[in-house]
């Protein structure tokens, strides 16, 4: 039998999943303190994508709200995630901004990361966690899974070999952003990775879209996985990962034991269930399983995006074939791996190719880098066609001629006059516009109301501008009185 361990993914994946990065660190935090004496390995925290969000939909500064989190669980290393080659942006990332963000995200309380590059550049991985070293930082190598015809055991068993065969990496994550990991196919994929590991703890993250998940957790015990990544239950499933309620039971069931002490999971739950529905999110929610998600395999964040995208252009009734023309494309392009910023690329010109009528007649910038090989190498060549019609545009042709930069840290500085490596990040990644309304609205709040909601808020603000102590409402199966 097995000794499990849990990675915690409530508020960074589970959050990220379903509730597209809006949760505020006020609302994490009345549970902070609980789930950092659960006894979880490590507890998952805060991506780029936070950074933007926390700035630009919720007005509060991400520096802070991650200091407030991680002070409140002094107990439990906390994960930030971090692609190799980009912060927030589609885009490429100078080397030099990549690691004083690394760097600041340690001096912020974070030790442990996971590294990752759908493309696998792994000097850029590696130079990464070199410099998480410099704090004595846990690493996980990612092998971010995907299914097709080259994504083969002998491409994830090199990738493992690489990884593994660097003292920065202490351990590899097995990474199925679209859930379609299945018993078959991980008997010969995990014990390739297993056996190019060099005995390093291999950690497994799979998001449930197909509703296969916890199965292949089960599973994957039995071939060599050490590292569950979990939520709290009303944070997984669908789109998120399997829930720590379901797999602790689970992996008890077969014999296994864990560190786990679960008398503290239904607060925890019982907190994000009430400030989910206060808040109008996602929580406890199941998918069916989808052939189609498994041809597609877009990420569980990605198809919100797709939906709104198709919405704006009055398109809702024709998602089943962006989906189709999403796996089309995705072939056309080499197979990249379904996880950012990929997953957007190969969706957003999948919608374009609909909406204008004519495919490829429209390319992001984003996808004429990739084509231009400026985010690495494809994994399959691109289609010759399709190669020719994307790079012989003008666009084309003039955002192949302008490779990204590669700035100084000092050039950096200049560049966004500051020399406050903070700030500068926030600078680099959001317009100050952004940063201005952020600033204006204050600290970070502490406190976030669970028995409220924001309806029931402008009820109280009219009760004040009326003077009045008692309010009464009355509608179709409702009578509520209100009193000061």
């Amino acid at each position: 039998m097995a000794h499990i361990e849990f990675l915690d993914e409530t508020i960074r994946d589970g959050q990220q999943s379903l509730w597209g990065m809006q949760m505020r660190p006020g609302m994490a935090l009345p549970m902070a303190s609980t789930l950092d004496q659960t006894g979880f390995r490590v507890i998952d925290l805060a991506g780029s994508s936070m950074f933007e969000v926390q700035i630009r939909v919720n007005r509060e500064d991400p520096w802070e709200g991650l200091d407030l989190l991680t002070q409140a669980m002094p107990q439990t290393p906390i994960r930030a995630g971090m692609r190799s080659n980009a912060s927030v942006t589609f885009g490429v990332t100078p080397d030099s901004l990549m690691d004083m963000w690394m760097r600041q995200l340690n001096v912020h309380g974070c030790r442990s990361f996971w590294i990752y590059d759908v493309l696998f550049n792994i000097e850029k991985i590696l130079r990464l966690a070199e410099v998480a070293k410099e704090f004595g930082a846990e690493v996980a190598g990612s092998i971010m899974f995907t299914s097709s015809p080259v994504h083969t055991d002998e491409y994830y068993a090199d990738k493992a070999e690489k990884l593994s065969a660097s003292p920065h990496i202490d351990t590899l994550l097995l990474y199925d952003t679209a859930g379609v990991l299945d018993k078959e196919r991980m008997k010969t994929l995990v014990p390739a990775i297993k056996a190019n590991a060099r005995d390093k703890p291999l950690e497994f993250h799979s998001n449930n879209l197909l509703g296969m998940s916890g199965k292949a957790y089960c599973d994957s015990i039995e071939l060599g996985v050490n590292i569950l990544h979990t939520a709290s239950r009303p944070m997984a499933n669908g789109p998120s990962v399997p829930s720590t309620e379901i797999m602790t039971r689970n992996i008890e069931l077969l014999g296994h034991t864990h560190d786990l002490n679960t008398a503290l999971l239904p607060p925890v739950a019982e907190h994000f269930e009430k400030v989910g529905k206060t808040a109008g999110f996602l929580v406890n929610q199941h998918h069916e399983y989808d052939v189609l998600s498994a041809k597609h395999q877009i990420p569980g964040g990605m198809i919100g995006t797709l939906r709104a995208q198709m919405a704006k252009h009055n398109l809702s009734d024709r998602m089943d074939d962006v989906l189709m023309e999403t796996a089309k494309v995705r072939a056309e392009l080499g197979y990249p791996g379904m996880a950012t910023p990929f997953s957007q690329l190969v969706g957003i010109q999948a919608v374009l190719n609909l909406v204008s009528g004519e495919r490829y007649k429209i390319v992001p910038d984003e996808v004429i880098q990739y084509a231009a090989g400026f985010y690495g190498e494809t994994v399959a060549p691109i289609e010759g066609d399709i190669l020719d019609r994307i790079m012989s545009s003008p666009r084309g042709k003039k955002v192949a001629s302008q490779p990204p930069e590669q700035k100084t840290e000092e050039e950096l500085y200049k560049e966004y006059g500051t020399r406050d490596p903070d700030e500068l990040i926030l600078r680099a990644l959001m317009p100050e516009s952004d940063l201005k309304k952020m600033r204006e609205n204050g600290p970070v709040a502490r406190d976030y109301p669970v028995l409220s909601s924001p309806e029931m808020a402008e009820v109280c603000e009219l009760m004040k501008i009326a003077k009045v102590p008692l309010l009464q409402i009355e509608a179709q199966n409702l009578n509520l009185t209100l009193r000061r």
